[in-house]
C-alpha cells in the first residue's frame, strides 16, 4: 500500500462547550493521486476535517500525519502549510491585500521566492486560470465569482502537492462553475472537496468520502460501488 497523503487514526475532535464531539474514534486516509470528494449533512464535521489537517484545529485525541510525517506541534503545521492549499469557503477570509497581483505573489513571497520570481509565477498562475489582465484589479471589487478564481490563483501559486477545497461553489454563477470545474480537471495533483454539489463533484472527483452525523465512521464511495473506510 502507498504511503498515504493524509491519515487520521482514532481522531476525537470537540468544539468547547458541544454537547457531543464532532470526530470520536475517527479513521480518514488519503492516497497519492486521488481527488476525492467530502460529502455529508450540515454540522457532521466536514469543514472541521479540513481545519483540522492543517493546522487550524487540534484534536484532543489521536494523530495526524501528512506526507508519511506525523504532525501535532505549531512548526509541524507550519511546514504542512507550504505544501497543503486550503481553499476558504469565503473568498474574503482569503484575500487580504489591495491587489490582485499582490494577493497571488504573497505566497510564493512566504515561500522564500525573490520579489521577480514570486510575480513572475503569480502572473503565470493568473494567467493559467483565464485572468489576465487582473493584476492591478482591486481585490475588494471584485465579484464573488471572480473573488473565488483569484483565491484558488492564491493557492495554486505556492504549487501544493494537496489541495483542499471548501465548497469551492458557493455562491458562484453557473459560467463560473464550468471554468472552475475545467481548472480541477487539468490540475496534476491531489485534491479533496468539501461540496454539496452532487453535479459538480461528478464532473471533479472519482469517489466520495460521506462523512455521517454520527462522526465516528466514514464511507467511501467510488463510481464502482462502496466500501466502508
Amino acid at each position: 500500500m502507498p504511503e498515504a497523503l493524509i491519515e487520521l487514526r482514532n481522531i476525537t475532535f470537540a468544539y468547547p462547550g458541544a454537547a457531543r464531539p464532532v470526530f470520536e474514534g475517527f479513521n480518514f486516509r488519503l492516497e497519492p493521486g486521488q481527488h476525492m470528494g467530502l460529502i455529508g449533512p450540515n454540522g457532521c464535521g466536514k469543514t472541521t476535517l479540513l481545519h483540522l489537517i492543517i493546522g487550524l484545529l487540534r484534536p484532543q485525541a489521536g494523530t495526524i500525519s501528512v506526507f508519511g510525517r506525523e504532525v501535532s506541534r505549531d512548526k509541524d503545521f507550519t511546514a504542512v502549510r507550504q505544501e497543503v492549499g486550503l481553499l476558504f469557503q469565503n473568498a474574503d477570509d482569503q484575500l487580504f491585500c489591495p491587489t490582485v497581483l499582490e494577493d497571488v505573489a504573497f505566497g510564493p513571497l512566504n515561500q522564500g521566492k525573490p520579489p521577480a520570481e514570486a510575480v513572475a509565477i503569480a502572473r503565470e498562475t493568473l494567467a493559467r486560470l483565464g485572468l489576465e489582465g487582473f493584476d492591478d484589479r482591486v481585490t475588494y471589487k471584485l465579484s464573488g465569482g471572480e473573488k473565488k478564481l483569484v483565491s484558488l490563483a492564491a493557492v495554486l501559486a505556492m504549487q501544493p502537492r494537496l489541495l483542499l477545497l471548501d465548497e469551492p461553489t458557493a455562491g458562484l454563477d453557473e459560467d463560473t462553475k464550468l471554468r472552475l470545474i475545467h481548472i480541477l480537471q487539468g490540475l496534476e495533483i491531489s485534491y479533496m472537496i468539501v461540496s454539496h454539489e452532487h453535479d459538480f463533484l461528478n464532473h471533479t472527483v472519482k469517489e466520495c468520502c460521506h462523512v455521517h452525523l454520527t462522526c465516528c465512521r466514514s464511507t467511501k464511495e467510488g463510481k464502482g460501488g462502496k466500501s466502508d473506510g
